[in-house]
């Protein structure tokens, strides 16, 4: 089918918006290619450095100058679930690579936190920084110019965005994403919600949630539900930088492991020293960022990826901007319900025939560009197959072209939506974002008095004291990146769900973000500019009416003249210490509008 009108005029808009910066960019990685295999160019003493520590073999290879060299950039931790399976990587990346007569070192770690520990906690302040830093780390690893090919090992929220920022600025270096999957199911999603209420509302005690929150999260692998590492997962696919069909295999199972084995295989494939060469700016265009916009509507993923997705595209010379992600959730519909838009987790999605039944549903209505470049080696048709390991090995195979259960996966014909679920909001508060996938749509418009806080723990003691007894706009400012970092309010969740249940109309107004676990609760979030620099939410007060209107896309304070006002100036030095905060002062002080993506080193 033709590609869909919308679609195209989205994809003309960024590539004129983008046309200077993305051929400045092009120019830059071409002028790299151009100069052949890095190690050509370093001295006889540079390369004894790089190869001291490894094989005979090895060495004879690399200074051979013409078998390649694979660069491995790790996130590997052993605390975080979904990043402890990487510890056997690299040494299976190196025996597969000897064997196609390759050679491969890890050419450097990465940071890797997890918001699911620090979720509520300081170190939470930290935690979109971090994806920067990752940048600048995995920049590191690659400016030792040895290497021909780049494999990426990373998977959750600020990993991989930061990994991909990363790959674009060595972009004339072929690269392939190398998933690590989900941990196998647990306990329900539903029955996990269920437990956390109760404990908010004093029904349980600590022992009852810790064995609930234990029995969720309890093996490697990433979490289940399609917060913003799965996003990410799904993200990587769609944009044709993982193999096809790899995103959620299970850690630790033979399929599993004959991927990587593939992607190794593949990756030494699309270097400058075969006849694929296939360097990764080229796969980073605008048709693949518009690609992941669809993706990331098609399946009701994390608000987290509306920062995200901006920055990685910059990173590549391309510009996004909140009006493309509205434009294009006017016209994908909503396919898949998972957790916490649903019941089901990935695992769930994907035996109901997951991406590949996706993207083949999106291509044949016109709403992706299957003519890219994929580190597969072919458009995006490609990405319909999946793996299958027999008695001959890994093969693909033509993916379901049915849905295997339609209350977790549905056709493009018969949606659960016609709307992707987000929608940008303007008005005289500022810009920003909610995200409807899982808002009911009565609760899709709010009008109601605010009450303003300065961070969660008040939303918290308000609650607690009972003082939240009316239709209310939870108003929490001096959240966003310049303020303290932008962490994830994910905490106010249950909260708000509650005061939900008791029958009154809440939503919550922030200039932070929420987790890519946000569901039910209307959350108009990344309201730019921040209240820490002058934006109008630093101007609302107790009692404000606030309308907030999902449907036309308005956010709003009404009968108030806010320039006539002072504006709130908290003290916000506490921001600035303690595990680690003052490390990151620098950051605070040049880092970007969230409508840009709050980064720091693009």
């Amino acid at each position: 089918m033709s590609l869909h009108p919308q679609i195209a005029a989205v994809t003309d808009r960024i590539r004129a918006r983008s046309e200077k910066g993305r051929g400045q960019y092009l120019a830059r990685i071409a002028d790299a290619a151009a100069k052949g295999p890095r190690r050509a160019h370093l001295t006889c003493g540079n390369q004894a450095h790089a190869y001291a520590a490894m094989t005979d073999a090895d060495k004879t290879l690399l200074a051979g100058e013409r078998a390649p060299n694979i660069g491995i950039v790790t996130a590997y931790n052993d605390m975080l679930s979904a990043h402890q399976p990487y510890e056997v990587y690299p040494g299976l990346i190196r025996e597969t690579a000897r064997a196609m007569g390759a050679t491969a070192q890890v050419a450097g770690g990465v940071p890797a936190m997890c918001d699911g520990v620090t979720q509520g906690q300081s170190g939470m302040e930290l935690s979109l920084f971090s994806r920067d830093v990752i940048a600048l780390a995995a920049g590191v690893a690659l400016s030792h110019n040895t290497f021909d090919t780049a494999l990426y090992l990373g998977v959750c929220d600020k990993i991989v965005p930061g990994l991909v920022m990363a790959a674009a600025t060595f972009g004339h270096i072929p690269a392939l994403f190398v998933p690590a999957g989900p941990m196998t199911s647990g306990i329900s999603n539903d029955e996990k919600s269920r437990v956390r209420q109760a404990f908010a509302k004093g029904e349980v005690g600590r022992e009852e949630l810790m064995k609930s929150e234990m029995a969720s999260y309890h093996g490697p692998g990433t979490c289940t539900f399609y917060g913003t590492a799965n996003s990410n997962q799904m993200l990587m696919e769609i944009m044709g930088l993982h193999l096809p069909g790899s995103s959620f295999v299970n850690p630790g199972t033979p399929l599993r492991e004959a991927l990587t084995v593939a992607a190794v295989k593949r990756s030494l494939e699309i270097t400058a020293l075969g006849n694929e060469f296939t360097p990764v700016g080229e796969i980073l265009d605008e048709k693949a960022f518009v690609n992941g916009m669809v993706g990331l509507m098609a399946t009701g993923g994390s608000t987290n990826l509306v920062l995200h997705l901006p920055a990685m595209a910059r990173a590549a010379g391309v510009a996004l901007d909140l009006q493309d992600f509205h434009d294009l959730s006017e016209i994908v519909p909503l396919m898949a319900k998972v957790y916490p838009n649903g019941l089901a987790d990935v695992n769930h999605f994907h035996a109901a025939g997951g991406l590949q039944y996706m993207i083949a549903e999106l291509l044949e209505a016109g709403l992706l560009h299957e003519d890219v470049r994929t580190a597969a080696g072919s458009g995006l048709g490609r990405y319909t197959q999946e793996p299958r390991l027999g008695e001959a090995g890994l093969t693909w195979v033509d993916g379901t072209r049915e849905s295997h259960n339609d209350k977790i996966l549905r056709p493009v014909a018969t949606p659960f939506s016609a709307h992707g679920g987000l929608t940008h909001l303007q008005g005289n508060l500022g810009t920003g974002v909610i995200k409807i996938s899982a808002v009911a749509p009565e609760r899709q418009v709010v009008e109601a008095p605010a009450m303003v806080f300065h961070d969660q723990d008040a939303v918290r003691d308000a609650f607690r004291a009972g003082r939240i007894t009316q239709d209310t706009i939870v108003v929490v400012r001096f959240q966003g990146p310049r303020a303290n970092g932008m962490p994830e309010l994910h905490g106010l969740t249950p909260i708000l769900s509650i005061l939900m249940e008791r029958g009154l109309n809440v939503a919550l107004v922030t200039d932070g973000r929420m987790s890519g676990a946000s569901g039910k609760v209307p959350s108009a979030i990344h309201i730019s500019p921040e209240a820490a620099q002058g934006g109008p939410l630093a101007y609302v007060q107790d009692g404000d009416v606030i309308r907030l209107d999902a449907r036309a896309g308005t956010i709003e304070v009404k009968n108030v003249d806010l320039a006539s006002r002072t504006p709130a100036r908290p003290d916000l030095s506490g921001n600035t210490h303690g595990n680690g905060r003052e490390l990151f002062e620098i950051f605070r002080q040049t880092v970007g509008l969230a409508t840009d993506g709050a980064a720091v080193v693009v």
